[in-house]
């Protein structure tokens, strides 16, 4: 008893403060595409997220966080206005917010009752023609990916992450004494770079300050991973976006690995850059007056159930951290674990609450303010509703509710397709009992509830106005096609002649002249610098282009390369169709830049072996081609198998048997080698995608001769060195 009352005075004490106190300042960290279950205080014993979790073990986590609307621009606009997206837009154009809708936002509110109010990172909102963003607050700078490392003044590149944190620091720095502020830090990351499919530092991008992080960790798979789970989908689900991206993402465990770990780094970089400003704001003083609020904008599903992104019903897609340190509220509540339905929906009216200002009666959410200080209120929500309406042409749309037991939704671009889900019994939604008979009440009351509440909130929408596009097939025969764009014969153009669009390389060395990709070298160069296609990674498939070299240079077309941010970020290593003028034994040749260099010189047959040590098994002419003049180079991998030609000349053979050190799949580059001054340049550049499934060639089908040779290996050898004898070793 003697507890209780002390925990009650101390709970009334807090209120007290809450109440007298000046007006608390505003942090809102904003991350993008982050699942909760990427940060260490939600479950997650890998990531290294300790300074989110330190706000956790001082603040508030909300075990139940939810977004009414997985997409980032829809959820955002509904942190600005209080709005759901079908509220704040319109029938026929939901995505668009409505004028009124959009004339006074949270930020503006705060700003006519004495608060400075900051905004620096991603915006992605759908405003009306007119709106002006930076009109809303006192600062505001939007900063995007695309690329997320930024140019400096010095010509250093610095990462959005920093950069967005770099400006609130400024920001806190810059702030008048006696003023209170709200200062709002949205984070790119960890958004994937959609128009980049290299795995990892192309697709996840991540700050230079947890370079190296996760390296030697091997990351366990989709929790979710079995292929019945996605093969028990409907087709609408199976085909969409979702299914799509998953081919860019996740779909061969090396890729996966990459990827995850990528991820896992953009995380703890955001993590890194909070701590980073933690700091400042102790050093400043404003510490203990200032509320910390993390949260992200949506969930991801990263390979769960088969899928990619977020645009479903499911937990991953809707769920998202929530955590609110407010240093303010009494000792007992401080670390506590809320397991209240909060939702986006309800940040702005909780900024307003705790700034003392009257919440619009327009707004839809309600205050975290009391959950925070003490215990939610009698009448606080049971159920939330969830919807997805955007880019309904490609992503199937839905509404519907859930509470703690059920989740209710349907798909009603699809003939109201619907899903019941148990959520006591069948917490990972793997089994829908819309219709089984037992549940036909409960069916009924959601879909009731899920009408009612539609309506309230603007009505049905329009239908939709043009087909449904599927965006793949579940199984393509070449996940590397998936989205692709063929000509007649199957080819994809990978270099549209004009520009470096789709190709990502450092400028100093490569451009665009008389209609071909151009690397150039004054013959300073102390490293290789590439040129790597971003569009698809490559695993089986004939490629074709026209190559140009001057007299001495030397190039190559990287394929099935990895890229190695930890020499730079334009640096692939790979196998290798070398392009060399002026000495024929190289041009052509097979070379390997990942540790095992010439595995062919050109005209040798080889075999390598499984120990990695490559054979001569027969021979083909060598021919010179002359520089300075253009030639058809071809390359066709198929499996394990790979052949080069020049003019139609074949000038390497080569199967790999060595499975530790070959790769089956990578990204494809073109380099500008050290050496002396060199011009290289590609055209009429293009690959077909062959089937993912070609069979692998095998030590019992390939026999190597007992008198083969091995490969003369690069570098300086004894004056007597002989090659070695299959038979002999």
């Amino acid at each position: 008893m003697k507890n209780l009352l002390l925990l009650a005075a101390l709970t009334l004490l807090s209120l007290s403060r809450l109440g007298a106190a000046d007006p608390p300042n505003i942090v809102f960290f904003f991350a993008d595409d982050q699942t909760s279950s990427s940060i260490g205080c939600y479950g997650n014993e890998v990531a290294q997220t300790p300074n989110i979790d330190a706000l956790a073990a001082r603040g508030t986590r909300f075990e139940n966080a939810f977004v009414s609307h997985s997409i980032c621009w829809v959820s955002r606009t509904t942190v600005l206005t209080g709005l759901t997206g079908r509220s704040y837009g319109t029938a026929a154009n939901p995505e668009l917010a409505r004028p009124d809708a959009v004339e006074t936002l949270y930020s503006d509110i705060l700003r006519s009752n004495g608060y400075r109010t900051g905004f620096y990172g991603k915006w992605h909102a759908k405003m009306p023609a007119g709106f002006r963003n930076a009109d809303h607050f006192d600062e505001f700078e939007a900063i995007s990916r695309n690329p997320y490392y930024k140019p400096q003044p010095d010509g250093s590149l610095r990462h959005e992450t920093d950069l967005i944190v770099d400006r609130g620091i400024e920001f806190i720095k810059n702030q008048p004494a006696g003023k209170p502020f709200a200062l709002n830090l949205w984070f790119n990351a960890c958004h994937a770079e959609d128009s980049d499919r290299r795995p990892g530092i192309g697709a996840f991008p991540w700050p230079q300050s947890v370079d190296g992080k996760f390296d030697d960790t091997v990351l366990a798979p989709p929790r979710l991973n079995d292929p019945a789970i996605f093969d028990a989908l409907p087709d609408f689900l199976r085909t969409t976006i979702n299914r799509e991206r998953f081919f860019w993402r996740w779909n061969t465990d090396a890729k996966y690995q990459t990827n995850i770990r990528a991820y896992y780094r953009m995380a703890s970089g955001i993590d890194h850059a909070v701590g980073r400003f933690m700091a400042e704001l102790e050093a400043a003083g404003l510490a203990d007056n200032t509320i910390i609020v993390y949260t992200a904008d949506n969930g991801y599903h990263m390979g769960n159930r088969g899928l990619a992104g977020k645009w479903s019903h499911f937990e991953e897609s809707l769920r998202v951290p929530l955590i609110v340190a407010d240093p303010r509220v009494a000792e007992p509540r401080r670390g506590q674990v809320s397991d209240a339905i909060a939702l986006n929906l309800d940040l702005p009216a909780t900024f307003l609450d705790w700034a003392g200002v009257e919440i619009p009666k327009r707004y839809q959410g309600h205050s975290l303010q009391p959950i925070v200080a003490d215990q939610p209120p009698a009448n606080w929500r049971t159920e939330s509703f969830h919807e997805h309406f955007a880019v309904r042409n490609r992503i199937p749309a839905f509404e519907g509710v859930r509470n703690a037991d059920f989740k209710y939704v349907r798909y009603f671009d699809h003939h109201n397709h619907e899903f019941l889900h148990d959520l006591q019994t069948d917490p990972d939604e793997l089994t829908n009992l819309a219709n089984d008979p037992k549940h036909a009440e409960t069916l009924a009351a959601m879909r009731a509830r899920t009408t009612a509440r539609v309506a309230e909130l603007g009505g049905p929408l329009d239908p939709l106005k043009a087909p449904f596009v599927a965006s793949t097939v579940p199984y393509p025969e070449a996940s590397a096609a998936v989205g692709a764009r063929v000509d007649s014969e199957g080819f994809v153009h990978v270099f549209d002649g004009k520009t470096l669009r789709h190709w990502s390389g450092d400028p100093k060395y490569w451009s665009v002249k008389e209609g071909a990709l151009t690397g150039v070298t004054d013959g300073s160069l102390k490293m290789n610098r590439f040129l790597t296609w971003e569009d698809s990674t490559i695993r089986n498939f004939d490629l074709r282009v026209k190559v140009k070299v001057t007299a001495g240079g030397n190039s190559g077309i990287q394929y099935r390369g990895t890229s190695r941010p930890d020499l730079g970020l334009d640096i692939v290593t790979g196998y290798q169709c070398d392009v060399v003028a002026n000495v024929p034994k190289y041009n052509g040749m097979l070379y390997e830049e990942r540790g095992r260099r010439i595995l062919s010189h050109t005209g040798e047959q080889v075999v390598i072996a499984p120990d990695g040590q490559p054979w001569i098994v027969g021979t083909m002419p060598v021919k010179e081609f002359a520089a300075d003049q253009w030639h058809d180079y071809r390359v066709l991998v198929r499996g394990n198998h790979h052949e080069h030609w020049i003019d139609g000349h074949q000038t390497a053979d080569l199967i790999d048997l060595d499975e530790n050190g070959r790769a089956l799949e990578g990204v494809l580059a073109v380099q500008v080698h050290v050496g002396p001054a060199m011009k290289i340049q590609y055209k009429d550049f293009k690959i077909k995608h062959l089937p993912d499934d070609l069979p692998l060639q095998t030590a019992e089908t390939v026999k190597i001769p007992e008198d083969a040779q091995g490969v003369r290996p690069q570098g300086r050898l004894p004056k007597d060195w002989k090659p070695p004898v299959y038979g002999d070793r």
